[in-house]
């Protein structure tokens, strides 16, 4: 390992080692999670000075696996193949990396009907709609309605003949 790498990478660990040491000294945190916090630190630390993460996921390259599509699809979210990340609804992650649903379907062999939205969250969304009344057709007002024979009906739904 060339002497500006290896002085970097003991830099960074060092960095970490002194963050995580002031974070310790001034907050309580249990003994089995000081290595987490170790390695979130230095990842984190490796990323702010223009390295790679050691734990980042990688982006699938190609086409994913039937499997892979399988477990991407959860009752409450969807994983992407981007970041691996769960998302209730891959819609708005999808524009900030530059794709529509088409693209991101292509990109990575998905099935045409490949959810963009979690069934839980769709659901929940439906539920609400449902409770509001939205998509029920309403009388205008000042309109009277129809008898089935085509005829105007007065206010008790009697026709006027």
């Amino acid at each position: 390992m060339p002497e500006n790498k290896r002085n970097t990478s003991s830099s960074l660990i060092e960095m970490a080692g002194d963050i995580v040491s002031a974070y310790v000294s001034n907050n309580s945190i249990p003994p089995s999670e000081l290595a987490k916090l170790i390695c979130c630190v230095h990842d984190a630390v490796t990323e702010i000075t223009g390295g790679a993460s050691t734990n980042a996921p990688a982006e699938i390259d190609g086409k994913a696996t039937p499997a892979q599509i399988r477990d991407s699809i959860t009752p409450d979210a969807l994983i992407s193949f981007i970041d691996g990340n769960p998302y209730r609804s891959l819609k708005r992650h999808l524009t900030a990396h530059g794709l529509d649903p088409r693209s991101y379907r292509e990109r990575y062999g998905l099935p045409s009907d490949y959810p963009m939205v979690a069934q839980g969250y769709s659901e929940e969304r439906s539920q609400i709609a449902k409770a509001i009344s939205l998509g029920i057709p309403r009388p205008l007002p000042g309109h009277r309605r129809t008898s089935t024979s085509g005829r105007k009906t007065g206010r008790n739904g009697v026709s006027s003949r």
